[in-house]
């Protein structure tokens, strides 16, 4: 099949220029530049007018939970990938706080085999490392994961890694097999330390949410990020940092000079849209681990969006019910679902002047492209898969409600909110997903692999 995308400008590579895509099959044919004729729109199977519209590779959101197995009630891979879809995202990595958990070599491959039947996008899992199963993982093979998911605190059942010995070990084998270490990085016992003060201080076993980033503060964050950054250095891993939330460690980070390459890190679109005020009216709705900080570590994450030391941003897509999102910082469950509207979110702060178009691009198809290895995707190029978000500027704002949410949890923090963006489109491996509104469920993803 071949698939003509007419008349759209082509954001990719630090560049953006009027141009047509042809595509066959599931790859890039041939990119045209202005000027230059395509050829009779007769000669295609599908023609796609993209005129008043931007391009763009798509989104590789490189940090969601689709909730398969076991946490199905709220979100399994075929509802949160059609969110996907809808939203410009092409292209995720599931993480392993699962039911099972995703720390064995058959729970992998249970993930897998689920995905084959379920994901509309394409895809691949982090299995997680624990004190007590490096053995055991030292059997996948690495072209199909991104990298370990290792949770440094503030996680339940044995994904906590809090042994020295065990961390020495997990840094010192990804450092000998080049493979990617993602964490979340707060400390367990200043977070507990923190709860039972404010338990005290409020007389409540479930404190009000507004005081979250304050038992999560930055002392938590920073305590566990230098500690992973250290054995990072020593046994010479690639560190990725999710969802950095505090001012003071992306300081830390920017501090590394050439060190840097190893030690990298991901905003999440939360952090970079709400801050403390905003606990007023979205309450527990913006609970996340970690939490949402002042006004002055959003301003620094923006901040470090252009100058070079955040390399990704991703979602941290968390779907909830809205009872499970009752109560307070105890009780009420942590995680938001943002991959339907992250696109559109991102590009509200290009408006803004936040960031370039270029930018949001090379932080949200590039670079998660690069620094996982991802194969023949993350960009518009000759040869390369055809996973493409087609966006569009609107005449008059729109307000996002209730009724276009895709998520099977049916909220979503940003409601109420005044959007100038659309995504008009979606491809998929060459075919069109999503478009003006509707999704292709007979679209099916692929298994995303990596090179090492």
């Amino acid at each position: 099949m071949t698939t003509l995308i007419h008349g759209g400008i082509i954001v990719n590579e630090g560049m953006r220029r009027q141009a047509d895509i042809i595509v066959e099959d599931d790859r890039i044919k041939e990119i045209i530049p202005e000027g230059i004729s395509a050829c009779s729109t007769d000669s295609f199977d599908v023609v796609l007018d993209a005129s008043g519209c931007y391009v763009l590779p798509g989104v590789i959101d490189s940090h969601v939970h689709f909730r398969d197995p076991g946490l199905t009630h709220k979100g399994d891979m075929h509802t949160e990938s059609l969110a996907a879809l809808a939203g410009g995202v092409t292209t995720v990595f599931d993480m392993p706080n699962t039911k099972p958990q995703t720390t064995t070599v058959e729970a992998l491959h249970e993930k897998q085999s689920i995905a084959e039947q379920k994901m509309h996008v394409n895809y691949a899992f982090f299995p997680g490392v624990t004190n007590d199963n490096l053995e055991e993982l030292q059997h996948i093979d690495t072209t199909t994961i991104p990298g370990f998911k290792l949770f440094m605190g503030s996680s339940t059942g044995n994904m906590l890694v809090d042994r020295e010995q065990a961390l020495e070990a997990i840094f010192r084998f990804a450092g000998e097999k080049g493979i990617t270490l993602m964490a979340h990085c707060e400390d367990t016992e200043t977070i507990n330390r923190h709860m039972a003060y404010y338990k005290q201080l409020t007389g409540s076993d479930d404190p009000d949410v507004r005081l979250h980033p304050l038992i999560r503060n930055e002392e938590a964050c920073m305590k566990s990020s230098e500690l992973g950054v250290r054995l990072a250095q020593k046994y010479d891993t690639h560190f990725h940092i999710a969802h950095v939330s505090t001012a003071c460690e992306l300081e830390m980070i920017k501090g590394l000079g050439h060190a840097h390459r190893h030690i990298t890190c991901e905003a999440t679109v939360a952090h970079l849209l709400f801050s403390t005020v905003d606990y007023d009216t979205l309450g527990t709705r913006i609970k996340c681990n970690p939490a949402v900080k002042g006004f002055l570590d959003r301003e620094a994450l923006r901040r470090a969006l252009v100058d070079d030391t955040v390399s990704t941003v991703g979602t941290d897509h968390a779907p909830h019910t809205l009872e499970e999102k009752s109560g307070g910082c105890a009780k009420a469950m942590s995680g938001m679902p943002m991959i339907q509207f992250s696109l559109i979110s991102m590009l509200s702060l290009v408006d803004e002047g936040v960031l370039s178009m270029e930018r949001l691009v090379q932080l949200m198809a590039h670079n998660p492209a690069k620094l996982f290895g991802v194969s023949q995707r993350g960009f518009l190029r000759q040869g390369y898969k055809a996973d493409m978000a087609i966006v569009k500027q609107c005449d008059e704002p729109w307000t996002l409600t209730k009724d276009c949410i895709l998520s099977r949890c049916g909220w979503s923090p940003l409601e109420g909110r005044q959007m100038q963006w659309r995504v008009k489109s979606t491809i998929l491996n060459g075919r069109i997903a999503f478009a003006d509104g509707k999704v292709n469920e007979n679209t099916h993803g692929e298994p995303v692999r990596f090179e090492k």
